[in-house]
């Protein structure tokens, strides 16, 4: 993976300096080109083509390229379209592509990316995000200035300001852990959608959705889908197995990670890299018990990072810098450290299990919340208003489950995504004036409503930003088999009760009998976490009401009981999230705008 930068006219701020500043993400190389008053930059991380001549930002004919992620089908795409390349990139074939169909090329790659391509001749930028999300590409347009990066840092450093706040953000952020495409904490820079593409000349920016999921059902026999879906899981792997330097795994002793793992192992003529993290005390949280199982049972050469205490609380600072701004997903900590020991121990890339909860059903939320599109359907009008008008009222939105039983009353959508913070309610109480923003309309059918939303929000928005700005802060790239375009088609074509079975993530498991131990197979569902209330209260006690009330006083968007009210339940460990969320923001508020 790397880093991509570019910008349209003479900065004050030293472009090189502007470049070096990704250079976490590509500690490989740092090139810069200027043409005319454009200036484009990358760093570079080594994986395919490790050879200088595949550097970047790379020119052919009068076509330039900065290109950050990894496309999966370049070596088939050599040969289907007859492509006549110098190097043995994948930077490359995208270029050549471009030459040959223009927007169109993005209908034939398959892979991670953010890139920019810049026709000389004709003074035009086309920039593209892939389908899912998974590597990021900001931007900012005004007054004829034009910039585009991996990073927001370089953005404003080659502005020299900080932008203000945009509090539509803020207020998406207190929901959904992170602020959803375009949004960014800072007014004027904003985010590429995911399956996207911008096309900036003359002045004019011009964005278009070049995919979308589509949610046909052809597949209707358990046979075929078991075979479908091992079929196209194993030929992911290999794709993503398939590099110039060592590839590794994330295992994290849960289904997904333990069902890649194995196959790649099987794949792999050697010994395959597997990395874990636990933790020393708080052993409910602690997972190394069931990784070291795997890690056995498949003979890998196995890393398990043990996190003390200290350790965890001494990377916050460094972990929330890294991820430029407020995000709400504690999970990023252990993620570093893990990270950082797979940098250690010098693998470039690993692969690991994002996207299968959200295809296949594996969150138990998804059984739940059928219950409740299952009740709405028993209601009808006279019913609806008998509720609203005699119970609604009186009800507080304590609980997700009332919170969900007062959308179904009110006719709004029921299920917004599996990493809900804040809701309405709450937000009304918390917020002095709330901000509006819309909702997605949902779709008819819940299964395939609540897999497409949390596919865009909950995994595309929140997860992969984590993953992706932690693991390159590590100078590691990780790559997830599950969210190939053929297995995340596939995946929406199958029946919906095949997928549901009788249990959470029935395929899955099913498969996973040729794989895995049956204790591995059985186990009760994990998220990655962390014992952070516990950690960051114990050790901040006050502090953190403070560093909130600290940066209300500036900002004034709050109410201050509130405030207190949600710091008094996380003593009682409820409502922690939205005291880790509050805190995450007023650090960085304090830090950027104080």
């Amino acid at each position: 993976m790397c880093g991509i930068l570019g910008i349209n006219y003479k900065s004050d701020y030293d472009f090189k300096e502007a470049t070096k500043i990704m250079d976490k993400r590509g500690p490989d190389n740092c090139s810069i080109k200027k043409i005319k008053n454009n200036y484009f930059g990358h760093t570079r991380l080594k994986i395919v083509d490790l050879n200088e001549s595949a550097n970047q930002p790379m020119q052919f004919e009068d076509i330039l390229i900065s290109f950050n992620g990894e496309i999966y089908n370049y070596q088939d795409l050599v040969k289907d379209e007859n492509l006549i390349c110098k190097t043995k990139s994948d930077t490359e074939v995208i270029l050549r592509l471009y030459i040959k169909y223009q927007e169109r090329l993005l209908d034939k790659i398959h892979g991670e990316f953010s890139f920019c391509i810049y026709d000389i001749k004709k003074d035009k930028y086309f920039l593209a995000r892939d389908r899912y999300g998974k590597k990021p590409l900001y931007f900012y347009n005004k007054d004829n200035k034009f910039i585009f990066s991996s990073m927001i840092t370089p953005i404003i450093k080659l502005l020299g300001f900080t932008p203000k706040l945009n509090k539509v953000a803020l207020s998406q952020y207190l929901q959904y852990f992170v602020p959803l495409s375009p949004n960014t904490f800072y007014t004027d820079i904003k985010k590429l959608e995911s399956s996207t593409y911008m096309i900036y000349e003359n002045n004019t920016l011009y964005t278009k959705k070049y995919y979308k999921i589509e949610t046909k059902k052809t597949i209707f026999e358990e046979k075929l889908a078991l075979s479908k879906v091992e079929e196209v899981l194993i030929k992911s792997i290999d794709k993503r197995a398939s590099s110039d330097v060592k590839i590794g795994t994330m295992l994290s002793g849960g289904l997904d990670s333990s069902l890649i793992s194995s196959i790649y192992s099987k794949l792999s003529a050697t010994q395959i890299s597997t990395f874990s993290v636990g933790y020393e005390t708080n052993k409910k949280h602690c997972e190394l018990k069931y990784s070291n199982i795997v890690a056995k049972y498949l003979n890998t050469n196995h890393t398990s990072i043990v996190l003390k205490e200290e350790d965890y609380l001494s990377s916050i600072d460094e972990v929330h810098n890294s991820l430029e701004e407020p995000h709400a997903d504690s999970a990023s900590i252990p993620l570093h450290h893990l990270s950082k020991a797979i940098h250690d121990n010098s693998i470039k890339a690993v692969l690991s299990g994002e996207g299968a909860d959200e295809l296949f059903l594996g969150y138990e939320a998804y059984s739940k919340n059928l219950a409740f599109y299952e009740f709405k359907n028993t209601l009808d009008s006279s019913q609806i208003e008998f509720i609203k008008k005699n119970i609604v009222s009186s009800l507080p939105s304590s609980t997700k489950e009332i919170d969900y039983f007062k959308r179904i009353i009110s006719n709004k959508p029921i299920y917004k995504s599996f990493g809900e913070i804040f809701n309405e309610e709450q937000k009304s109480k918390l917020f002095k004036s709330t901000p509006i923003f819309k909702y997605e309309k949902e779709k008819n059918n819940p299964i395939d409503w609540m897999s497409y939303i949390d596919m865009k929000v909950w995994l595309g928005e929140v997860l992969l930003s984590k993953v992706d700005k932690i693991s390159m802060s590590n100078s590691v790239e990780v790559r997830n088999p599950f969210l190939d375009t053929n297995m995340v088609n596939l995946s929406f074509n199958i029946d919906n009760s095949l997928k549901l079975g009788n249990t959470n993530k029935y395929l899955l498991k099913t498969i996973a009998k040729k794989y895995l131990p049956s204790e591995i197979i059985n186990r009760k569902k994990k998220g990655f976490n962390s014992p952070y209330n516990e950690w960051i209260l114990g050790y901040y006690k006050d502090n953190i009401l403070n560093t909130i009330l600290k940066a209300n006083q500036e900002h004034n968007l709050f109410d201050i009981e509130y405030i207190k009210y949600i710091y008094t339940q996380a003593k009682q460990n409820k409502h922690k999230q939205h005291l880790y969320a509050l805190w995450t923001f007023s650090k960085w508020y304090i830090k950027t705008y104080i």
